[in-house]
């Protein structure tokens, strides 16, 4: 099945967007040699990609359990209300919460999905009792552990 393009890239770019998912630190030079292309069209097409947002970033990917943090969990949030300056709040704040990976704004039966990683049992509880209960517009939490996670296989494959 063919992912749908944007108008503005082309196949090589998704050549260059699917190496660098699957080897990010690779050099300029390497990258190159992989597709079979010159250094310079590579380091052209990669700075191009960036300035069109194509490419937002590097991320460095660091093992929770190494730094102290082994316990993992998906907290799904209720709202009682959707006031947009409430959700902004709430969203921020959430966000700006040391051990939270990742908060997902959602459809459905919930509104946000907060992925978080923490020392212990009572780190996880105090997130949900003094950064997400404590705002107006939340109405319910539900909070499920993680006891494995497995990165997908990403947008793109060369």
């Amino acid at each position: 099945m063919a992912a749908a393009q944007h108008p503005s890239v082309d196949e090589l770019d998704l050549r260059i967007v699917a190496a660098l998912g699957e080897q990010p630190d690779a050099t300029i030079k390497a990258l190159a040699a992989r597709l079979g292309i010159p250094a310079s069209t590579a380091a052209f097409r990669l700075r191009s990609l960036r300035t069109r947002g194509v490419v937002l970033g590097t991320r460095l990917v660091l093992d929770p359990s190494a730094l102290g943090l082994p316990v993992q969990a998906v907290i799904r949030v209720r709202l009682g209300n959707h006031s947009k300056p409430g959700v902004e709040a709430l969203f921020d704040d959430l966000t700006g919460t040391d051990g939270v990976l990742q908060v997902f704004h959602i459809a459905g039966a919930d509104d946000f999905l907060v992925h978080v990683a923490v020392e212990d049992a009572a780190a996880l509880r105090d997130i949900v009792l003094e950064r997400i209960t404590v705002h107006e517009v939340v109405r319910a939490t539900e909070t499920q552990l993680v006891f494995e996670r497995r990165e997908g296989r990403g947008l793109l494959r060369v």
